[in-house]
């Protein structure tokens, strides 16, 4: 007997079903997700309770003095809440607890209001706010420091 060169065709076709690898014995069956239903939690007697040692924010005290030194790209807030820089559309806000010191400074120009905020940790934060007029700078120095006295009194 002569072997006949298989017909030319387009590729090859799938295994014969005695080389099809079978699945290993111990193999469960596997079913499809949807078929396996999730874990039911028994309901809740009554709503849980919130921790206690979770403590809601302090809420500003009304009626506090605050400060505000703008200029066309950036801002310096102090209020009851904290110390908020906004620079060139980027904001960041430190709250009370979290300020170890505040500083602030003319810039060597003299034209711009310059205030740093040291965090507890370490860092460093820093917003600059150009006085149009000058004069301006003159005027933010001594509300600055009432707002700042009265929040971060020195003890």
């Amino acid at each position: 007997m002569t072997q006949q060169p298989p017909p030319p065709g387009p590729g090859f076709g799938p295994p014969p079903p005695h080389y099809a690898p079978a699945p290993p014995p111990y193999a469960a069956p596997r079913q499809p997700p949807y078929a396996q239903a999730p874990p039911r939690q028994p309901p809740y007697a009554h709503a849980p309770q919130q921790p206690s040692y979770v403590q809601a924010p302090p809420q500003p005290a009304a009626g506090g003095p605050d400060f505000l030194a703008v200029d066309k790209r950036n801002a310096v807030v102090v209020d009851a809440a904290g110390v908020a820089f906004e620079s060139s559309g980027l904001s960041i806000e430190f709250r009370w607890p979290e300020i170890r010191s505040v500083h602030y400074q003319a810039s060597a120009s003299g034209k711009a209001l310059m205030v740093a905020v040291v965090h507890v940790d370490g860092r460093f934060f820093e917003c600059v706010v150009e006085a149009k007029p000058r004069s301006r700078l003159q005027e933010w120095f001594p509300q600055l420091a009432r707002v700042l006295g009265h929040y971060r009194p020195r003890g």
